[in-house]
């Protein structure tokens, strides 16, 4: 089985590759070409230091292989060069630009990665037939939407940042390409992924450094925010299921083929309001040995107004996934934050 991981030096794509790496896949082994760019939005040693882990599993591994290339999305002729050279059986999409805010800095970043990136990938699949599309969206497509939980069914046509149009152009860009092509497309839409090693722009890493360095963190909407964590090895669990579940090519009335196209939810579907949600971190870090004992949080805390490309809530709706593929995020986010404040303990200290 051939794989292709893209964003492999990623937060999830590194953790998808070394759960490759140790049990194969579907029990089978694997060959895993693993891109990425390794662009500066955060530290890049970062990055490295998830490549160096992925290099520890490859050689503790008997199942699968993993080849590194270092390459960008937007760069046609490598998409096309790696495809017609490994004959991809699935390809797991998960570069991208990622963060809300970065998006309304820097727009040009998110359409080279995220439009443009995830056409080249589509192109090739197309003319390189693959088993399964798998990719990257995210809960963000669902903007300001009032219901709750959020449902695959739900309307999402009111993006409130560039970041989520672009993730929503990648569901309509694989529904067109599933249609056109018969290419078996799945897109997840992952809720507020966090874990060790994660991306310091995320509220928690982020929190974090600035409390270690006796600085002032934000609590956007004065604290009235709920978010739907999700453990990064729940959402690589569900990774691993979708892979091996395409959506099944059918001819319609028409004759024509319906496009087999899938979009799920991978979230907790138990979300945490803010304010509990830093009360738990800082609880963890002093437990680690980050902070000490006695850190004032109180005078490290500031309460401020919704910020630009913001919602209120995430919440997940994932019985679909739980209907298809028998699977439910399960980690808790205390026992999340406690592996996160030992890893960072281990990392930084």
């Amino acid at each position: 089985m051939n794989i292709l991981v893209t964003g492999a030096a990623g937060f999830i794509g590194a953790n998808l590759v070394q759960r490759l790496l140790k049990d194969g896949f579907q029990g089978q082994p694997c060959s895993i070409v693993g891109l990425d760019n390794l662009n500066a939005y955060y530290d890049v040693s970062l990055k490295e230091y998830r490549l160096q882990q992925i290099k520890e599993s490859t050689l503790n591994s008997n199942l699968s292989t993993f080849n590194f290339i270092k390459g960008d999305l937007a760069d046609k002729a490598l998409i096309d060069s790696l495809f017609a050279e490994h004959h991809f059986d699935i390809v797991v999409n998960l570069a991208a630009q990622a963060g809300v805010r970065y998006s309304i800095e820097n727009p040009d970043a998110y359409i080279q990665s995220n439009v443009i990136g995830f056409y080249n990938i589509l192109e090739a699949c197309r003319h390189n037939p693959v088993e399964h599309l798998v990719y990257a969206s995210s809960s963000s497509v669902y903007g300001g939407n009032k219901k709750v939980p959020f449902a695959v069914e739900d309307r999402v046509d009111n993006p409130v940042s560039l970041y989520a149009a672009t993730k929503k152009s990648n569901e309509l860009f694989a529904h067109c390409y599933s249609k056109l092509y018969d290419i078996p497309t799945t897109g997840l839409r992952f809720f507020t992924v966090y874990g060790p090693a994660g991306r310091p722009d995320m509220a928690y890493f982020g929190f974090t450094n600035k409390l270690l360095a006796g600085k002032t963190i934000q609590i956007y909407n004065y604290g009235n925010c709920r978010r739907d964590f999700t453990y990064v090895d729940d959402i690589v669990e569900g990774i691993v299921r979708v892979m091996g579940g395409a959506p099944a090519r059918r001819k319609g009335e028409d004759g024509l083929p319906v496009p087999p196209y899938k979009v799920y939810n991978i979230g907790g579907g138990q979300p945490e309001n803010l304010l509990d949600f830093v009360q738990i971190l800082q609880e963890e870090l002093v437990a680690a040995g980050v902070l000490p004992q006695d850190y004032d949080f109180e005078a490290h805390k500031e309460l401020v107004a919704m910020q630009p490309g913001d919602v209120p809530t995430t919440y997940a709706d994932a019985s679909a996934l739980e209907r298809d593929f028998g699977f439910t995020p399960k980690i808790t986010l205390r026992e999340g934050l406690r592996k996160f404040a030992q890893w960072y303990k281990s990392y930084y200290q």
